[in-house]
């Protein structure tokens, strides 16, 4: 349904002349996703209310939020194949976003100042309606770049927030609380030396904090915000490179300390990139062909992957729901399938080709 607005109000109007100002609310709470950057540009009022806080609330009470999940992925050149676009060199990577229910995909506009392709490695974590990128390297210059820059969703413009302190940090583990807070810990510096710092980042106030150091040093670890804490999984000290470990330790964002180191926390000692919050208190991840649960703390096989996922690059989970993204090849084109968390079963995603390049991270947000 698409919305034309022919009139103009200020913010100390009525937001629909005639109805009551909570009435209005509820029309504005239905406008479609793809309409409400339009709507928030119609007046002060609308705008003023589409970026508080309560008007997400209002829409996830009302059951019109929708989940998206935001990709880095590979630029496919509308020209050329994918497999040759992916030969003739290091790809370049685009923000591409994918709503899962309706299949619909299309392409978040540049990142500022990266006009030909985001920061590769970056971090992509959603806040309520706002998509974060953190780190990375120049595209060009693989020069390490500590930038924040975040995505609203609601008024379809990018802002530039506050530079990561404390130097290069490259390889880290990141996930936020979804509310207002991004957590980041390990990785490697400039001297490719595993890190054990971690930082956190306030959205709203735009400033970092320092957090205390993790027990032990970790690189090509995995974050993910579980529980109420923020547990960094495997990766692999400096003098171990590319061995990965099982252990995973947590920081409690209620009493602002690390938990002891967990031993063995992973099934097996290998790339945890995979690794999500299922949003119903439990830990999944893809392994040896097949999804992996964490209940408690025992891990157990769910379901087989399907033969076109063999080598998975992103997991992400909603609403009792799992989006895997992979390929049947190393190099071949990704395509995408959902698994309903209450029946196990698998429903493939149509990906258009244009959207099928090498997916190296991503994010899922509700709007």
């Amino acid at each position: 349904m698409k919305f034309f607005f022919c009139w103009c109000m200020n913010s100390f109007m009525e937001l629909l002349p005639g109805l009551p100002n909570d009435v209005a609310l509820e029309c504005l709470i239905r406008i479609p996703l793809d309409q409400i950057s339009l709507a928030a540009s119609v007046c002060k009022g609308w705008k003023a209310e589409i970026e508080l806080p309560e008007f997400r609330r209002s829409r996830k009470k009302a059951g019109f939020v929708r989940s998206v999940i935001v990709v880095a992925q590979a630029w496919i050149y509308p020209t050329r194949p994918a497999h040759l676009a992916m030969l003739s060199g290091p790809p370049f990577y685009r923000l591409a976003i994918c709503d899962p229910k309706t299949e619909y995909w299309s392409e978040l506009p540049p990142v500022p100042g990266f006009l030909d392709g985001i920061p590769r490695f970056c971090h992509l974590v959603g806040v309520g309606s706002e998509l974060v990128v953190i780190g990375g390297c120049n595209p060009f210059s693989w020069q390490v770049c500590n930038s924040v820059f975040i995505y609203n969703f609601l008024s379809a413009t990018w802002r530039c927030g506050t530079d990561m302190p404390g130097g290069q940090r490259l390889f880290s583990g990141c996930d936020s609380d979804f509310v207002q807070m991004v957590y980041v810990a390990g990785g490697h510096d400039e001297d490719k030396n595993a890190l054990k710092s971690a930082l956190a980042y306030d959205v709203v106030k735009d400033e970092w904090i320092q957090l205390p150091d993790m027990a032990k040093p970790r690189e090509e670890c995995k974050g993910v915000f579980h529980h109420g804490k923020f547990h960094v999984i495997g990766g692999y000290p400096t003098e171990s490179q590319g061995s990965f470990q099982r252990d995973a330790q947590a920081f409690d964002v209620a009493t602002w300390q690390w938990d002891s180191v967990q031993d063995d926390f992973l099934e097996a000692a290998a790339c945890s990139t995979t690794c999500v919050e299922g949003g119903d208190s439990r830990l999944y991840t893809c392994h040896n062909n097949n999804v992996t649960v964490r209940d408690g703390a025992a891990w157990q096989v769910l379901a087989g992957l399907p033969a076109e996922l063999c080598n998975v690059a992103h997991v992400a989970a909603w609403q009792g729901k799992l989006l895997v993204i992979g390929s049947g090849r190393s190099g071949g084109p990704h395509t995408a399938y959902v698994m309903d968390l209450k029946n196990y079963k698998w429903t493939k995603v149509v990906v258009p080709e244009e959207y099928s390049g090498h997916v190296q991270s991503g994010c899922c947000l509700e709007i």
